[in-house]
């Protein structure tokens, strides 16, 4: 389970920022919060509010990002840079990373300095009595190489020193078979977003949601279940695999979504086209979030409720509240324009992102500000702006 990240330097965010998912002994424990095998109580979601413009997505893809580096980062050209921004009025300083995970029993953490050219420094630490590397990397300007330093990570010496600079050591040593960068390669991150932002709700991600249904049998069962309960006017999802016309491509074929709906002891079957934008939505998120909760892992996903009616917040949350859906306590990061959601979650399970005049952005989690209580109507509150994090006109 993820514990906590930090970063600094950027995008919007050029002051060091912290989402710490870990929950005091204090609080009492809700559905949406366990304890992880090494005995810290984490909450298993956190939800991102703020007004347009304050840095909300920016806060999302830290996480996305060292996903990609640590598990994919091997797949890029030798050539090409690493997909990281400094803040434009730092763009000369590193961007830095840090993140807490609980994996194997065990707690570690992991660092990373780096500019969009190459690695600074990266580092592994691995938590016995007290925190110590498992590998650190640094970067030697004097000799144009890499000075790395290994302690039970397993990757040969003559292989360590040929990492390029645009690759996670972790992400070089799973083509070498290392066994504990193969596992930490390969944990789960499904998300909406990239360096750019959040993807587009297009025709082709609701193919790519069909695709991933038709592959997944159990998935495709559970969604069916859900939007039907959801009442979107649904009865079922059809999916059906079609010829398109890509003279580039003969043969080629996607897989297309109908929705069956039923009227007067009929049944019809409607393109997704023609679907509402909201049950698109729900269709497209569900193929992320449900696979998220059957293998376990982390979900970031970019305005969570787009195009979905307020009320449908409740019932998706409490997918990862329910042991029965949530067997390995996968969690949740998303940001949120519903403030519905303050009447759902915990003070601790929400972050509120704000920007300054010098266009830097801020993050604090909502139990640190000052003269909050327990028994506050958090969104009465929010909505007067007491909290901050709201627009100002």
């Amino acid at each position: 389970m993820l514990h906590s990240f930090a970063f600094s330097n950027f995008q919007s965010f050029r002051e060091r920022v912290e989402v710490d998912l870990t929950i005091g002994r204090k609080v009492g424990l809700t559905e949406w919060m366990c304890e992880a095998s090494t005995g810290e109580r984490v909450s298993k979601l956190m939800a991102v509010i703020g007004p347009n413009g304050s840095g909300k997505t920016a806060l999302l893809k830290p996480l996305a990002f060292l996903a990609w580096f640590i598990g994919q980062s091997f797949q890029n050209a030798p050539d090409a840079g690493i997909p990281v921004a400094p803040h434009f009025a730092s763009s000369d300083e590193p961007v830095e990373f840090e993140c807490m995970v609980d994996f194997d029993g065990k707690l570690w953490r992991y660092v990373l300095r780096c500019t969009p050219e190459r690695v600074l420094h990266e580092a592994l630490y691995q938590k016995r009595e007290r925190f110590g590397y498992v590998f650190v990397r640094d970067w030697d300007a004097a000799t144009n190489s890499y000075i790395i330093k290994q302690q039970d990570f397993g990757l040969a010496p003559q292989e360590a020193r040929k990492v390029r600079a645009n690759v996670s050591l972790i992400a070089w040593a799973a083509q070498y078979d290392v066994p504990l960068a193969k596992r930490m390669s390969a944990t789960s991150v499904v998300t909406n977003v990239n360096l750019l932002g959040r993807l587009p709700m297009a025709d082709q991600a609701v193919y790519l949601a069909a695709q991933h249904f038709s592959a997944n049998a159990d998935q495709y069962k559970r969604m069916q279940q859900l939007l039907s309960a959801w009442d979107l006017g649904l009865s079922g999802v059809d999916l059906q695999e079609i010829p398109i016309n890509n003279p580039q491509e003969p043969g080629q074929k996607i897989w297309m979504p109908f929705g069956k709906h039923k009227s007067h002891d009929k049944e019809f079957r409607l393109p997704f086209a023609f679907e509402s934008t909201g049950t698109q939505g729900a269709f497209v998120l569900l193929s992320r979030l449900l696979q998220t909760l059957e293998i376990g892992g982390f979900a970031v996903i970019d305005e969570f409720e787009n195009d979905l009616h307020p009320h449908m917040l409740e019932p998706i949350l409490d997918l990862f509240a329910n042991p029965s859906t949530n067997p390995h306590n996968a969690q949740l990061l998303f940001t949120c324009h519903a403030i519905e959601v303050l009447n759902l979650v915990h003070k601790s399970q929400v972050m509120l992102v704000q920007k300054n005049e010098d266009c830097e952005s801020t993050a604090s989690r909502m139990d640190a500000v000052e003269g909050i209580r327990n028994d506050d109507n958090y969104y009465a509150k929010y909505m007067a702006g007491a909290y901050g994090a709201v627009p100002v006109f």
